[in-house]
């Protein structure tokens, strides 16, 4: 299969991946044709890529961190859990979304492959429980690479998965304004840090290290975040990892205003911010298990050859396999796979899912 992006992408083409909603509805199931009011239907809705059936990369798997029962499960979870924000969170809900982050961690620690996941084909709509879910699944990817053992992940997800509550009590026309926020706004903003610690302090079976996590995920490692202006190893580990995993999957989701960042740029940008606003040490997990470039995707190398992502390479993200079909635009008769950890000269360039 081949990830390819709307823009680029031809009528009649064949979805080989399903496009799910939030609660494990199928919207196109695998197998359909995209005709043109399809694709423009789509592109409304705020897709950006699907996965398309290619009989020369019929053989290329992708591996999903999470089953869609799961991501389903947790969108549920989400729902009951924000609905009750604004008055606090009661031991039901955190035993509910304990519950949720249990049966993450079961298809994190399953998954033959975590590295090729993480590209999810999402829209504009309810992102923040998107966010919230991909937030908690970056994380938990991170507590595996630290050798977290299964109580500390759950207790990670818990945390990560809850993380923004507070923004229940933010208006909706500061958190989906399409401008510039004025200074009051922002400040509205940022009291969601409280809102949510204060709304998660209430519940007894809830640990005060996973509350904490609301509280503190905007902490930089440099002391410049906020609420209180923590540095370093004064911000608890869990807010660090949530902290690189939050802005993350920020970067690469769409938004109203302003298209998804590619992953590999949200990906430099935590590398760049390494010892400013994160803390180096995870930042140095997170380059060796967060995949770089999607399984499917199309990319042009700097020997002029350009093909498709077909494998990773585990702990070196920037390397993996490429399958070529084309050397200098001239097509190969037989494409053939490159694995770029034995080319260390020849580096991808660009990203092209056409």
């Amino acid at each position: 299969m081949r990830l390819c992006d709307l823009t680029y992408i031809q009528e009649n083409c064949i979805l080989a991946e399903p496009i799910i909603d939030a609660m494990g509805r199928v919207l196109l199931g695998a197998g359909v044709s995209l005709t043109s009011t399809y694709i423009e239907r789509l592109k409304r809705l705020g897709f950006q890529t699907v996965y398309i059936q290619d009989d020369q990369l019929e053989d290329v798997k992708i591996f999903s961190a999470i089953s869609e029962q799961t991501r389903a499960k947790a969108f549920k979870a989400m729902g009951r859990l924000m609905n009750g924000g604004t008055e606090g969170v009661d031991n039901a809900q955190v035993n509910d979304v304990r519950n949720t982050v249990q049966r993450m961690v079961n298809d994190i620690l399953s998954c033959p492959d975590i590295m090729t996941n993480l590209q999810q084909i999402i829209g504009y709509d309810d992102y923040t429980f998107h966010h919230s879910i991909n937030t908690t699944v970056i994380s938990l990817i991170l507590g595996v690479g630290l050798r977290y053992s299964e109580q500390q992940l759950i207790d990670l997800g818990t945390g990560a998965l809850m993380h923004d509550i507070g923004k229940a009590q933010v208006p909706l026309e500061i958190l989906n304004k399409k401008g510039s926020l004025s200074k009051e706004e922002f400040e509205e903003i940022k009291r969601h840090t409280k809102y949510g610690f204060e709304a998660l302090r209430k519940a007894s079976d809830l640990g005060i290290v996973s509350a904490h996590i609301s509280f503190q995920h905007h902490e930089k490692w440099d002391g410049s975040g906020y609420p209180r202006g923590l540095k370093k190893k004064d911000i608890l580990e869990f807010a660090r990892i949530v902290s690189i995993a939050d802005v993350y999957d920020a970067l690469s989701s769409p938004r109203i205003y302003r298209g998804a960042y590619k992953l590999y740029e949200a990906y430099e940008y935590i590398l760049a911010k390494s010892g400013m606003e994160f803390d180096p040490d995870i930042v140095e997990k997170f380059s060796k298990n967060i995949a770089v470039y999607p399984i499917g995707s199309g990319v042009l190398l700097s020997n002029k050859q350009r093909g498709n992502i077909v494998k990773q390479n585990p702990n070196f993200p920037m390397r993996p396999w490429v399958r070529i079909f084309y050397d200098h635009n001239q097509k190969l008769t037989q494409p053939k796979d490159l694995n770029l950890m034995e080319h260390p000269s020849v580096l991808i360039v660009a990203v092209e899912n056409i």
